[in-house]
């Protein structure tokens, strides 16, 4: 690996606190509400390799930028911020730097970096070193104030809890039903139940059709409060209320644990019409993120 800046070092496991509390600082600088914790910041990192592929200056026992590399299905994606009252130091061209060089080691075709969509500093440094805009993602949230409403499905059809026994079916229902979202990658099936192995699984709901599993959805905690991982329904299945009532039957669980607030991330030209179905069931957008992407000659 091409060596850091002077006075850099790689970010460690223990360290996901401190991210998400400069993360979270850079988000309320941005007007948006800073609900990341450790827990969320570590399942970013599932993929990383701290070691070779992250990078943090920190300066008085704190972190003032931080940033990361993640391979996925062959992309080399990289997130990453500046503290807010550090900026205009150079830390941010260094993050963008290392970032490049590290991902030229890797040989990916082309880096992708991710931003606050409100960033405008982050934009121009981006689109100065030859990044374009190429796509748009949205956190959308609801407000668990009141109970939602039951989900309805048609007769026979029926919200069921995972199975140990539908890890295989699960994880390839979920990979069809996402088989044309921009930048997705279904992964070997063995490399992705070890990332979702020890996960809540009575956060994990289906629908089924006789043997099949029609649709699937997986949530969590995160993002402060009840976090929509996955929600997906595959072709023959679609136009049935099965994804409105998947996200019904999580809400409503999400309220009965306790949780205030349930969120999830959106392609904001999801080719499905996602984001329809999520303001349907009163869900807002509350962030905008964007991704920049170069090609690496």
């Amino acid at each position: 690996m091409s060596s850091l800046p002077d006075g850099w070092r790689s970010l460690r496991k223990e360290d996901a606190a401190a991210v998400a509390e400069l993360l979270a600082e850079d988000e309320i600088a941005h007007g948006l509400p800073g609900k990341l914790s450790a827990q969320d910041v570590l399942s970013w990192w599932r993929r990383t390799d701290l070691d070779l592929n992250s990078w943090a200056c920190e300066e008085g026992g704190r972190l003032v930028a931080a940033g990361w590399l993640d391979q996925y299905g062959g992309d080399v994606l990289g997130g990453g911020a500046v503290r807010p009252g550090e900026k205009g130091r150079g830390l941010g061209v260094a993050l963008v730097e290392t970032a490049e060089r590290r991902a030229r080691e890797l040989e990916g075709p082309f880096v992708r970096q991710f931003a606050l969509g409100a960033d405008k500093a982050a934009r121009a440094l981006f689109e100065s070193r030859g990044y374009g805009d190429v796509r748009h993602h949205y956190v959308m949230a609801l407000r668990l104030d009141s109970e939602p409403a039951a989900p309805e499905l048609p007769d026979g059809f029926a919200i069921d809890t995972f199975r140990d026994e539908d890890d295989v079916a699960f994880h390839a229902a979920a990979g069809e039903a996402f088989a044309e979202e921009w930048g997705h990658h279904s992964l070997p099936f063995d490399e992705w139940w070890a990332m979702r192995k020890d996960e809540d699984k009575s956060l994990w709901w289906v629908i089924r059709d006789g043997s099949e599993i029609a649709a699937c959805e997986r949530c969590e905690e995160g993002y402060g409060g009840g976090f929509v991982g996955m929600v997906g329904v595959r072709k023959p299945w679609r136009r049935r209320g099965f994804g409105k009532a998947l996200l019904l039957h999580a809400f409503g669980e999400f309220r009965r644990r306790g949780f205030e607030r349930v969120s999830l991330g959106v392609d904001s030209a999801n080719p499905t019409g996602a984001t329809r179905l999520y303001e349907s069931v009163g869900m807002h957008v509350e962030s905008e993120h964007v991704t920049f992407e170069k090609e690496l000659a």
